[in-house]
Parts: structure tokens; C-alpha cells; sequence
């Protein structure tokens, strides 16, 4: 039994996972944590990650390795996405992180991202789940992953996610209606191109993974300690996302932080994630979505134990 840590940089959150593995399909956690730094804060407009964000960034960093030592991981294999994708400066970053934080960070491409996603997504639902659609909203982007018959099959990178929409179109606390019908008005629009770009037509299940879906069911579970064993395979009809997206709406920032099941951090973009839900189940015509607390933190570790033990 080796002990690993796995760390998910993304664009708005950072997460955690110090597991425990035996080969490359099983794993026990030990440890799980996320902190929101929003290391995409301003990036849509300026083109690169920001001296606070950075910093905010690195100093959770800092304690996500240290404590992935302290409870004995042999290995931290950390991953990096949307954001250090796109920036201007990300090699000064990278350099910053290896310096101060003392870990090599490894930014994934969209393709290498969308595999590690599924492989994490179809680890945590298990292999009833063989064919299904999954949607990864990040804070800047979101993925577009097909699974078939349990093999990755296809998958579409979109520039969209709740950071970018909240920053361009969310202005108000809470936001008018006009804001929100340009925001989505927007996404319908860039949604547009998803059908004749996805090289297989969706079929199966709808999944969701990252901070929206998950946040989600939490809210409709009404969790005041997440959970991520009842959070997976929750399932959030059309219906109920557009209730939870009224009342939403309804509140001001300040009263959404108060709410069971929804990260005061968060509080501020998950509207703009509902809103992309919504649309991407209007234009799917999907009724339901299926919820998955395991995505691409569980992907990078699964991989790096399948590179460390082939044969296995």
C-alpha cells in the first residue's frame, strides 16, 4: 500500500485528495480538502493570472503540499488547467509555484483534461455507468466529455465557465433580469456550436462534475457538512434546477452565503453556473442531470498509478 496526493488546480478552485493505493483501479481516501482562490480573477480581461491570485494560489499550495507530507504521500503529482492555459505569464507562474511551493505544476491540455475527467468520473459512478455525456463546468472553461460503452470517445473544450460569465454579465447583487438574460443569451450562442463540433452525438446520462453540479446537490440535499459519498450520484431534474436558479436570483450576495449547501466563496458565481446548466440541458434535451463529487483530482491520481504500476 502506497500513499499519493493528487492536487486540481483549476481557475477557481484548488482541490486535495491524499489516497491510499494498492494498484491502479483502487484507491482509499485519507484526505480530501478544497479552498477557492480564483487564480482566473480578472484573466479574461488582462491575459494573465494576477500578482493576489497568484499569491492566494501558492500559499494554499504551500499547506496542500505540506499536509499531503505530514500524512506520509510518497508522491504530489498537481495539474493545472483552464487559467495557466491561458495566460500570458504562465511560465513565471509555474517557475513561482515550483520555487515557493516546491512542486513541478503540470498543466493539462483540453484533451488530456477531458481523459483524466472521465476516468475519474467513471471511477466514482462505477461501471453501471457506461455510456454518458459529462459536463465539467470550471471557472474558465468547461468540457464536454462522451463516454461510450465505459472508453473515452470524444470530447469539446469551450471558453466558458462561472468566473469569465459572472465577470462579464453578473454585475448586480442580485443580478436584474437583464443581466441574466444577456448572460444567457450569450451562452445559447456559444452553445450553439456544441452539436456539429462533438464528433458523437450525446447519449446515456447527463453528468456533472466540478463546483456547480456538486454545489447543487449539496444545496438540494441540504448538506451543512458536505458529503461526497451522497453527493455522487445525486440527480437534479430540469425542474429543480430552475428553482434553485429562481430563488437564487431572488437573494443577494450576503443571503446566498447563508445558505445550507453552498460555499460562502462560491456564493458569488453559482449563478452563472445554474445558468449554464440550464442551457446546456435545454439544448441537449436532457431532463435530468446526475451528479459526480469525482472528476479530475480522482483522473490524476488513477493516472499516475496506472503510469506507476503497468502492469497491474
Amino acid at each position: 500500500m502506497t500513499r499519493y496526493a493528487a492536487i486540481d488546480v483549476g481557475t477557481n478552485t484548488i482541490r486535495l485528495l491524499v489516497a491510499d493505493a494498492q494498484d491502479t483501479a483502487t484507491y482509499r481516501p485519507i484526505f480530501q480538502e478544497q479552498v477557492i482562490t480564483r487564480l482566473g480573477e480578472r484573466l479574461q480581461k488582462t491575459g494573465v493570472l494576477e500578482a493576489g491570485a497568484v499569491e492566494r494560489t501558492i500559499v494554499v499550495l504551500q499547506r496542500f503540499t505540506q499536509t499531503a507530507k505530514k500524512l506520509g504521500a510518497e508522491k504530489v503529482v498537481a495539474v493545472a488547467t483552464s487559467a495557466a492555459r491561458e495566460a500570458k505569464n504562465q511560465r513565471e507562474f509555474l517557475d513561482k509555484v515550483r520555487r515557493e511551493a516546491g512542486i513541478e505544476l503540470q498543466v493539462a491540455s483540453e484533451e488530456v483534461e477531458a481523459t483524466l475527467t472521465a476516468l475519474g468520473v467513471s471511477h466514482a459512478l462505477g461501471p453501471a455507468w457506461s455510456t454518458m455525456l459529462i459536463i465539467d463546468i470550471g471557472g474558465g472553461s468547461t468540457e464536454f466529455i462522451f463516454v461510450e460503452q465505459s472508453k473515452f470517445a470524444g470530447h469539446l473544450s469551450l471558453p466558458i465557465g462561472v468566473v469569465k460569465i459572472t465577470e462579464a454579465f453578473l454585475k448586480g447583487d442580485p443580478p436584474p433580469v437583464d443581466e441574466l438574460e444577456a448572460a444567457s443569451s450569450s451562452l445559447r450562442e456559444t452553445l450553439s456550436r456544441v452539436p456539429a463540433s462533438l464528433d458523437i452525438p450525446p447519449r446515456g446520462a447527463l453528468v456533472g462534475t466540478a463546483g456547480t453540479p456538486t454545489t447543487l446537490a449539496a444545496i438540494d440535499l441540504g448538506l451543512a457538512t458536505y458529503d461526497a459519498e451522497r453527493v455522487t450520484g445525486h440527480r437534479l431534474s430540469r425542474g429543480r434546477i430552475e428553482q434553485l436558479l429562481e430563488h437564487l436570483c431572488s437573494l443577494p450576495l450576503a443571503e446566498r452565503r447563508q445558505i445550507v449547501g453552498l460555499e460562502p466563496a462560491r456564493a458569488d458565481v453559482i449563478i452563472a453556473g445554474i445558468l449554464l446548466t440550464r442551457e446546456i440541458m435545454m439544448l441537449f434535451g436532457f431532463d435530468e442531470l446526475t451528479v459526480s463529487d469525482g472528476g479530475l483530482r480522482e483522473g490524476i491520481l488513477l493516472h499516475h498509478l496506472a503510469q506507476r504500476n503497468p502492469r497491474s
